[in-house]
């Protein structure tokens, strides 16, 4: 069983940084990887996806030039920097990837938009980053 063990995350004041990794336990033929979060009684909404191969990444508006997503594919570990967080940022993150590039740029045009129409593989167990003002 393919599994994503994510690490990173906790309470952070505003304007801190926190790095989020996560790491697949087999190599899994992937198109994207991506950032999920969660803010309680919300939608799930992607917030930034990296394609595989190219190595192209897109965020949601709300994150842009404060997050950085990247992989190493070497060792199957997805990276997302946190940097000038917000308490907007609070929620649950989650990392997941797949290999359908329908539902790849299906996430890639809902980023930030506080939904996510179609379903990832496979997804961590999220963490919790709580940004306080």
């Amino acid at each position: 069983e393919v599994q994503l063990v994510q690490s990173g995350g906790g309470p952070v004041q505003a304007g801190g940084s926190l790095n989020l990794s996560c790491t697949t336990s087999e190599y899994v033929p992937t198109s994207c990887k991506a950032w999920f979060r969660q803010a309680p009684g919300k939608e799930r909404e992607g917030v930034a996806v990296i394609y595989t191969g190219a190595g192209n990444t897109l965020y949601a508006d709300s994150v842009k030039g404060r997050f950085t997503i990247s992989q190493d594919k070497a060792n199957n570990i997805l990276f997302l920097y946190m940097n000038n967080l917000k308490p907007e940022d609070s929620g649950m993150y989650y990392c997941a990837i797949e290999a359908k590039i329908r539902e790849c740029n299906t996430v890639a045009r809902t980023l930030g938009t506080g939904r996510t129409p179609v379903d990832f593989r496979y997804w961590s167990q999220g963490t919790q980053v709580t940004v306080s003002s």
